[in-house]
């Protein structure tokens, strides 16, 4: 029979050892040290990497003592397509990066309620944190599978194309332009033009080549894409919303991000949010003004639309919410409640 000293002793040494365990499991938790391999698809240079993601992977570091190092990989050097980049993080090939899930027609048919014509102001700040607001209704269960960091948009949508600027409706009628998007190209094809979907990467080639006339992108993507020597002229709507906006993600591999001890998942959820997504557009706020100056510096048109011709094409904006609804409606969705919430998003977080 075992007499009680044995128990206890037997006892008494498997706490300690089970106590020795824990130590040294919390022990590894507060050195833990990782390195994050970040991709996004455009040049570093250009607006959002200069002016969120360098200076968001440096407060990353800072903030948790140097214990997380984010890599950055510019033009999808990790290998793959910007039109992947979803799967990519989803399945561990990176372990976080940047996402236009637009690039997926039909996948996130939800997160196109942001991209709608004259949706947004034409502040990247203002129209991204009315997206974080929108994604916390509508999106957080389609991307469960990763960990969103960011919901945001860029600024200002501007048409940029070969030859004289854009003056009347009636201008667009024939051209080959690049659209980013369903909602953009849908509305391109309404105003007269032939819409050509592409990547930000294929868009300078194609111009070269002349398989498009011109496209939908920002001033602040334009000195990136050297777009004032590919191009000609630069043409705004009159008014404070945008002709067109995109939707995009900042987010990292789910289990990467459940395997950082609690202290450094702090560090990541502090660094995410309404407020992070509100700094994201504020990049492409500030890299708007030097996109805008340089392309005026190089002595092409900048012009925007009257009044009277950006009303044309916001009624046929119109159109294409109405079309958007319906095709939401048919697919078990509430079109107009997304619409609804989206415009709320956007008037009540423009005073935060």
């Amino acid at each position: 029979m075992t007499s009680f000293r044995t128990f206890t002793l037997k006892s008494t040494f498997s706490t300690l050892t089970a106590a020795a365990a824990l130590a040294v499991a919390a022990s590894a938790a507060a050195a833990q040290e990782v390195t994050l391999r970040f991709q996004h698809f455009v040049s570093p240079l250009s607006a959002n990497p200069t002016y969120f993601m360098a200076p968001w992977a440096e407060k990353i570091e800072k903030d948790s003592g140097g214990r997380i190092k984010v890599e950055l990989y510019p033009a999808m050097q990790l290998g793959g397509k910007a039109t992947s980049q979803y799967d990519l993080i989803r399945d561990g090939a990176i372990d976080g990066g940047w996402v236009i899930p637009g690039y997926q027609p039909g996948r996130f048919p939800e997160a196109e309620a942001m991209e709608l014509p004259f949706m947004v102001t034409k502040s990247g700040e203002e129209a991204s944190k009315a997206a974080w607001v929108y994604t916390q209704k509508y999106l957080m269960d389609d991307f469960a599978d990763v960990k969103v960091i960011a919901a945001h948009m860029h600024g200002r949508g501007i048409v940029h194309k070969k030859g004289a600027p854009i003056a009347s409706v009636a201008d667009f009628d024939g051209l080959k332009l690049r659209g980013p998007s369903r909602t953009a190209t849908r509305l391109l094809d309404k105003l007269g033009a032939t819409p050509i979907g592409m990547p930000v990467p294929a868009f300078p080639e194609a111009l070269s080549k002349g398989v498009v006339d011109g496209g939908v992108i920002t001033w602040e993507m334009s000195p990136s894409l050297k777009l004032d020597e590919l191009t000609d002229s630069h043409t705004d709507v009159a008014g404070e919303k945008s002709l067109y906006n995109l939707y995009f993600i900042w987010a990292m591999n789910k289990d990467v991000y459940d395997g950082l001890a609690d202290d450094l998942k702090a560090v990541i959820d502090a660094n995410s949010g309404f407020h992070a997504s509100g700094w994201a557009g504020r990049a492409h706020d500030t890299g708007d003004v030097v996109g805008r100056e340089k392309m005026a510096a190089s002595g092409n048109a900048l012009a925007e639309l009257s009044e009277e011709e950006t009303a044309k094409i916001r009624d046929l904006g119109d159109d294409v919410i109405a079309e958007w609804i319906a095709d939401m409606n048919a697919k078990g969705l509430d079109g107009d409640a997304m619409v609804r919430d989206a415009r709320a998003a956007v008037s009540v977080t423009r005073a935060k």
